[in-house]
């Protein structure tokens, strides 16, 4: 049985495209968006990886489009990049664009949010996926939130970009673990779309139909920030009435925990250069590369926001 599991490895690892050894790329690189400080941070490492190694990066940005994004991949499969960093704003639309990719002779390597694995497959179509465990993050997320409100709260969830893994997963983890919970009830949930404006808005909506809501799980910092901001609009004071938890560990929300207003943070490490252009250096030369490389994320709250608040983005 070893025997063949491992010619059915070998055989899936020579489906994807060769990278030639050299001591620099032409890399494409497609962003999903850049609206928020999350986003800018994972560019810059990005950014600051290639230049440290003297590599040309080309980088794209989706403006938040599932569609441009689909298209910004083929220009750089059309400009004959190297290899291809993707992250995806969605996981199937994204999917099959993999697999032009890789028909184009390309290879590509998935950051942040994966794509669809019913279509496209690491191992096989694309390198590998590196990113953070999303599912993880959400069921930290609900560990915390579970002692705070001593396993009993009326909660709104702000959904992240419907469709993305991020929204998916830590959702998945969330409910996971509060299942087991019956004090703990989600009474009403919306997509907030990973921003603070939108977070903001879908927060004053679901407060004015839920003025019984003692806690908020938000899918991101962004969105949480958004919230405290409706909170305090509509009288209540964010730590207090209504205790928040989220996930990005950005330095506003950092501020927001040490103010007392956000509970908590999971990390949602946004520095994914080092990593990233390492994996492919490592590819091509023929190094095993797992089909998931899972970053390590803290976790903030009271006890180290400060500690941490000098190093956050």
């Amino acid at each position: 049985m070893l025997a063949i599991t491992t010619v059915l490895g070998a055989a899936q690892a020579q489906e994807l495209p060769k990278l030639a050894v050299k001591s620099s790329y032409r890399i494409g690189f497609s962003q999903t968006e850049s609206d928020n400080p999350w986003r800018l941070a994972f560019s810059k490492s990005m950014q600051d990886e290639a230049k440290r190694l003297g590599w040309t990066i080309v980088e794209t940005n989706a403006g938040g489009s599932a569609a441009k994004q689909v298209a910004d991949v083929r220009n750089l499969i059309a400009q004959r990049v190297d290899a291809i960093f993707i992250s995806p704003r969605e996981e199937k639309p994204l999917a099959p664009v993999v697999l032009e990719a890789k028909k184009a002779g390309i290879p590509v390597i998935i950051i942040d949010r994966n794509v669809d694995e019913s279509i496209a497959k690491a191992g096989n179509d694309y390198i590998t996926f590196i990113g953070s465990d999303f599912v993880q993050e959400g069921k930290r997320a609900a560990e915390w939130l579970v002692k705070a409100t001593k396993k009993n709260a009326k909660i709104i969830e702000l959904e992240g970009t419907t469709g993305s893994s991020p929204a998916n997963d830590r959702k998945q983890g969330f409910h996971e673990y509060i299942k087991s919970y019956p004090g703990m009830q989600v009474i009403a949930a919306q997509t907030g779309n990973f921003t603070r404006d939108e977070g903001r808005k879908v927060m004053e909506t679901l407060l004015q139909a839920h003025p019984e809501v003692t806690a908020v799980f938000a899918h991101n910092d962004e969105m949480a920030l958004g919230a405290i901001t409706a909170l305090e609009a509509a009288g209540k004071k964010p730590g207090k009435d209504v205790i928040i938890v989220s996930i990005d560990g950005e330095k506003d929300a950092l501020n927001a925990i040490i103010a007392g207003k956000l509970g908590a943070t999971v990390e949602c490490n946004p520095r994914f250069g080092v990593k990233a252009f390492q994996t492919l250096k490592d590819f091509a030369a023929g190094k095993k590369i797992p089909l998931k490389v899972i970053n390590p994320d803290k976790f903030f709250d009271k006890n180290n926001a400060r500690k941490y608040l000098p190093d956050a983005y």
